[in-house]
């Protein structure tokens, strides 16, 4: 097993009092050569926006972007006719494939909210723009990784045009858990959303990061309450 340990505070940031944002990866004035992505994995947003202010309409193309709420609620419209509320607890994915213009907004005029925004590149371009959004709750199982996102329409959580694999954990302290990789040819981005878990003799705690890549499992040691992020995917993009 070959590992990359990204510590919180080692991350990019940005404050434009509205939002303030740490990027894991380059990104808009962030530029570091040595945190171009991981894979597939392009980007990892920490937004906070305040109350009543948000990204107003703008594009993409050829991207998978996905987002998770962690507290609050965002209101999201696009060019293909979805609007709504996207609130924590949920997960919404954008294909923007040819194209697709959309706005995030804080959902709550008095309140904060604050979310992950993930960028995975394409193993197809110029493919039809989409839209998805789902309950994780609706499928979260206690202290063990549970899949929220899939290449496979048909599977449980989300899907995106990409041989890639989410999986969301809410950890009780002492917990031991394991995860197999789905394509052993895949890398995996394991982002502790809080708390703190040891991975491989690596303590990791709220927002450090490990990316991992050689293995075909590894084992979780839950330390504190913790939520946990794994992104799989693949490590040549």
């Amino acid at each position: 097993m070959q590992t990359i340990y990204h510590a919180a505070y080692s991350r990019g940031n940005a404050n434009h009092g509205w939002l303030k944002s740490n990027h894991t990866f380059s990104f808009a004035n962030y530029h570091n050569s040595e945190r171009m992505g991981f894979g597939a994995l392009r980007v990892i947003n920490d937004d906070f926006v305040i109350g009543g202010q948000g990204f107003g309409k703008h594009s993409h193309r050829d991207m998978e972007i996905i987002t998770i709420p962690l507290s609050g609620k965002l209101s999201h419209g696009d060019n293909i006719g979805n609007e709504g509320i996207i609130a924590t607890g949920e997960i919404q994915v954008m294909s923007a494939g040819t194209g697709i213009t959309h706005s995030e907004m804080n959902g709550n005029a008095y309140e904060a909210v604050q979310f992950l925004q993930i960028w995975v590149l394409p193993n197809k371009i110029n493919v039809t723009p989409r839209y998805q959004q789902m309950r994780m709750g609706d499928i979260m199982q206690p202290n063990m990784f549970n899949q929220v996102l899939s290449p496979n329409a048909d599977d449980a959580g989300v899907w995106i045009h990409q041989n890639a694999w989410f999986s969301m954990g809410d950890f009780d302290k002492g917990v031991t858990a394991s995860y197999q990789l789905k394509d052993t040819n895949n890398g995996v981005y394991l982002f502790v959303i809080s708390g703190k878990a040891t991975v491989n003799g690596k303590t990791l705690d709220t927002r450090d990061a490990l990316g991992i890549w050689g293995a075909q499992q590894f084992t979780v040691n839950i330390e504190e309450d913790a939520k946990v992020l794994l992104m799989e995917v693949p490590i040549t993009a």
